[in-house]
């Protein structure tokens, strides 16, 4: 579906799909460095390399167009339109400068001139939405709304439709009709996200109906508010809630219409450089639009762009009700670029901050634990947790990350108390049940209340290969070696590459006389193991050792019963 809704060629392809003139001398050298720097998502390199080759040949139209697409991605319309005017000048249809000079004249304000254009090329629904909303920039409301009713009647995206309507109605104070769209459950989908929800509470709030809006917020949101809900809420609570911002004019519906359209093409699992596209421009007509923000920083993250990512999350000002969301964002940025000392910096200066917030612990948490600070990690838990009301269903995950904490800092019993409490909040959840299952395993305790555990773990998740290996291990520790491999063998399958797994499907093949596979799983995990990982359980000196001696022998060296295998065949 997200192909007639894009309406454009693959950034790589434009990149790659270049006529032969092109290759001209002159320009092969920056032409290649573009090119190369656009496959690998290099924004800034990929628009100097195009822009040199445009000095030297300027009416290459493959040429501007790779330059547009650039521009676009690094959010800088400014630079694209230029670029995008001289290919409509010179007769070229492109979607891409179709886009730029829509966006531009969005901005502008020239709804004369939108209204004029046949903007159909950029894709049916974003041109229609971007007309629609056009009219209402020009005052025409009766037009806008017919241009609304026009584009519903289209099949595949009529909640989409039906949610613009309702904030083009609100955005001229006409709140019953935008009311009464959200009320009939017109706006699908699109109603309930985070923004539709949040639109329809403010819708309430202007018709008075503060318990409504109130209500409206609890269902969407439940007890996981953060400073922008709790803002909200406030002014909800109050005589005379605060005007109606969600859309104050033409301009942000538009802008509205491209990052709405961005998170469709997410979800429909489209390129992260497409939508990158969509978002920059709902950032470009809006620039205080915080979720475009995030999700074009998001989009940066998942490229590869670090430091654009971290640029992008930085931007946003400390007293935004999302800078919250902004710093977790860069922090994580942060973290990915391999700049761990100050991503942690960045949420201990936020725990500070916003320490009200507990996810900003949880996150410090996380991110600790991974660093091996166990007992730092287990303090930041501790106040996620006690900032986590009681009845939250969700305390589970914390409940979860710190026993992990625990057990690797050798806190066996607080660990065990900390999964059972998970469970208490989650009976049947697989991680959990799978953790805690194969470290009773490991410690040779409650071995039959371990197998129960861990088979309830498989059948929530059959299709985890190191579930089904924690299955397998319960197996061989009760001495049941054909079913263990069964079990290992389907593992290893799920998980072919996994040392630990691989390991342990020699072990049980051991187990029961067959000690060429053995061998060979022991070579294959060795492999396998990464000596960068520190998280790995992977012990390649074990396996080495039993590879010059046995299991049996290895066994009787740590002190364990030695196993009684068959002789191999």
């Amino acid at each position: 579906m997200f192909r007639n809704v894009l309406g454009f060629t693959s950034v790589a392809a434009l990149c790659i799909g270049l006529s032969a003139p092109l290759m001209a001398q002159s320009i092969a050298g920056p032409y290649l460095a573009g090119r190369h720097a656009a496959v690998n998502s290099d924004y800034p390199e990929a628009a100097r390399y195009y822009t040199e080759a445009l000095a030297r040949d300027p009416k290459n139209i493959e040429l501007m167009e790779s330059a547009v697409l650039s521009y676009l991605s690094l959010g800088r319309v400014d630079k694209a339109l230029p670029l995008a005017r001289n290919m409509i000048t010179l007769g070229t249809k492109s979607q891409v400068a179709e886009m730029t000079l829509v966006a531009a004249m969005a901005k502008e304000g020239d709804y004369k001139a939108l209204l004029e254009r046949d903007t159909s090329s950029i894709g049916p629904w974003v041109g229609g939405l971007v007309q629609a909303w056009a009219h209402m920039g020009a005052g025409d409301v009766t037009a806008a709304m017919a241009a609304f009713d026009g584009l519903s009647e289209e099949a595949g995206m009529q909640g989409f439709v039906m949610y613009h309507k309702a904030l083009a109605l609100a955005s001229v104070g006409d709140f019953e009709g935008a009311e009464a769209i959200f009320d009939s459950g017109a706006a699908g989908a699109a109603g309930q996200t985070r923004r539709g929800v949040m639109a329809h509470a403010e819708i309430l709030g202007q018709l008075g109906r503060s318990d409504d809006a109130l209500a409206v917020l609890s269902d969407g949101f439940g007890a996981d508010t953060d400073p922008e809900i709790a803002r909200l809420i406030e002014a909800l609570q109050q005589e005379a809630p605060a005007p109606f911002s969600h859309m104050p004019d033409a301009q942000a519906g538009m802008a509205e219409v491209f990052f709405t359209f961005a998170a469709v093409l997410r979800n429909e699992a489209a390129g992260d450089y497409y939508v990158l596209l969509y978002s920059r421009i709902a950032r470009y007509l809006r620039p205080d639009h915080v979720d475009a923000l995030l999700l074009t920083a998001s989009l940066l993250e998942n490229l590869g762009e670090h430091d654009l990512a971290i640029a992008e999350y930085k931007s946003l000002p400390a007293d935004s009700p999302a800078y919250h969301a902004a710093e977790l964002g860069r922090a994580d940025a942060l973290r990915r670029s391999g700049k761990t000392a100050q991503a942690i910096e960045v949420l201990e200066q936020l725990a500070r901050s916003h320490g009200e917030l507990a996810v900003v612990h949880s996150t410090l948490g996380d991110m600790l634990r991974a660093e091996e600070d166990y007992e730092a990690a287990i303090a930041s838990y501790d106040e996620a947790l006690a900032l986590t009301p009681e009845t939250a269903r969700a305390r589970w995950v914390l409940f979860y990350a710190r026993a992990i904490a625990k057990e690797r800092s050798g806190d066996w019993e607080g660990s065990e108390s900390d999964f059972r409490a998970a469970l208490e909040l989650n009976p049947e959840q697989p991680q959990v049940l799978n953790y805690l299952g194969y470290s009773l395993v490991e410690q040779q305790r409650n071995l039959d209340e371990a197998l129960d555990m861990i088979e309830r773990a498989v059948a929530a998740s059959p299709d985890s290969g190191y579930i089904v290996d924690s299955l397998g291990w319960v197996f061989y520790r009760l001495d049941r070696y054909e079913e263990a491999v069964e079990q290992m063998e389907r593992a290893v399958e799920l998980e072919p590459v996994d040392p630990v797994v691989n390991d342990h499907l020699g072990d049980v093949y051991w187990a029961v006389g067959r000690q060429r596979e053995a061998e060979f799983q022991w070579r294959r995990a060795l492999s396998f193991v990464d000596l960068t990982d520190a998280d790995s359980e992977a012990d390649p000196e074990r396996m080495r050792r039993k590879l010059e001696v046995g299991l049996d022998a290895v066994l009787s060296e740590e002190g364990a019963a030695p196993l009684k295998v068959a002789a191999d065949e």
